[in-house]
């Protein structure tokens, strides 16, 4: 097998801001596995959070790459990363080297999908035994921003289909989160609302401030409380009048067997916990624990939220959205304009690079800004 990778700028249509850190663009590094004339390829993007520099992704991919040329055929490297995985370990004999960030390792198992489907002329979830093609309601998100510019974009994608919409919260002061969550039930009174402080809320203001956005009819809040003391989040969750969803706080395996039955839900991301493989083990850990999976993404290119929505059917919440936050996505292929995801039926991930004639794919809003503040990538406030 060849392999070989490439990087390219992501910049989103707007800048998001979230309780932690300002985002205008990513990078994203590709990992393009050939083998007797087809291709599979899988996305790592930067994240100041995850420590993934751009850096630091080339170095492990390309020490992934060296380790896949070793094997004979991506089935081989799939079966042998998949008892990786079931090892919660990595060993010097698979494609993923030990240490190897949970963002590449995801990576790398979305390529070899990606080529092992289209070698056997099936798409990514009749390997992983689902028949019938996914899709999914998606949630959108809004960032923390001001109450009547989150009211325009609520209006906006209600119009556009999106019956999901996730508001970014944790602004310094509560009352500008409760302020925007009303202008957007203003301006979308159909929509389910969910809501996101990344721990931005304290402790002792949490229980109150969750009772206030149940009466404001929000359906479910992530992560209220700053990540390190999953007990304390099983606690609040426990007295919550709202649907309380780990997310910092349940990165692999382990943290969601500490957490289920005692959490409302778990955000399984793809780069978070290591891949399509480790994800599957995750959800199956939390059937019938009464912990629902939602399934979350970073900002990505469609082939970065590929794998994720071959998954969709698994979960009670959907928020892959991450490429519909791109100034321009350089891969097609899954949807989701009208809040909608869904899976190709085509062989792999089913995801193409975009062509000028797949015309445009996202909203001419805020352009403007982006530019004005572009020199930002991803900071911390």
């Amino acid at each position: 097998m060849k392999v070989s990778r490439r990087t390219v700028r992501l910049r989103l249509a707007e800048p998001l801001r979230i309780s932690r850190s300002l985002t205008t663009a990513r990078d994203a590094v590709r990992l393009s596995i050939e083998h007797q004339g087809l291709h599979g390829h899988g996305e790592t993007v930067t994240s100041v959070y995850y420590g993934l520099d751009t850096a630091t992704v080339i170095h492990w991919t390309d020490r992934c790459g060296r380790a896949l040329t070793r094997f004979p055929d991506p089935e081989t490297a799939l079966e042998t990363m998949r008892g990786q995985v079931s090892r919660h370990a990595g060993g010097t004999g698979g494609p993923v080297v030990p240490g190897t960030p949970a963002a590449i390792t995801a990576a790398v198992e979305s390529a070899l999908l990606d080529l092992v489907g289209k070698r056997a002329g099936m798409p990514v979830h009749r390997l992983l035994g689902t028949a019938t093609t996914p899709a999914a309601v998606t949630a959108r998100t809004i960032g923390i921003t001001t109450p009547a510019h989150a009211a325009t974009l609520a209006a906006r994608l209600a119009g556009d289909g999106f019956t999901v919409i996730k508001l970014k919260a944790g602004s310094p002061d509560p009352e500008d989160d409760v302020a925007r969550v009303r202008a957007v039930r203003t301006a979308a009174p159909h929509a389910r609302l969910l809501l996101d402080p990344n721990g931005g809320w304290s402790s002792a203001a949490a229980p109150a401030l969750l009772g206030r956005f149940a009466e404001l009819g929000v359906e479910a809040v992530e992560q209220p409380v700053a990540p390190g003391d999953p007990e304390a989040l099983a606690r609040l969750a426990a007295r919550s009048p709202l649907p309380v969803i780990a997310d910092e706080d349940a990165v692999g395996i382990e943290d969601a067997r500490r957490l289920a039955g005692r959490v409302h839900g778990i955000n399984v991301k793809l780069a978070k916990c290591g891949g399509v493989s480790a994800a599957l083990r995750i959800a199956g850990l939390l059937a019938g624990s009464g912990t629902g999976l939602m399934l979350g993404c970073l900002t990505a290119s469609s082939l970065g939220i590929a794998p994720a929505v071959h998954l969709a059917d698994r979960a009670r919440w959907t928020d892959l959205d991450g490429h519909l936050l791109l100034a321009h996505d350089p891969w097609t292929g899954i949807g989701g304009l009208d809040g909608t995801v869904r899976a190709s039926s085509q062989p792999g991930l089913g995801v193409r690079p975009r062509t000028p004639f797949d015309g445009p794919r996202s909203h001419p809003v805020a352009k403007g800004a982006l530019r004005e503040r572009g020199h930002a990538d991803e900071v911390r406030p």
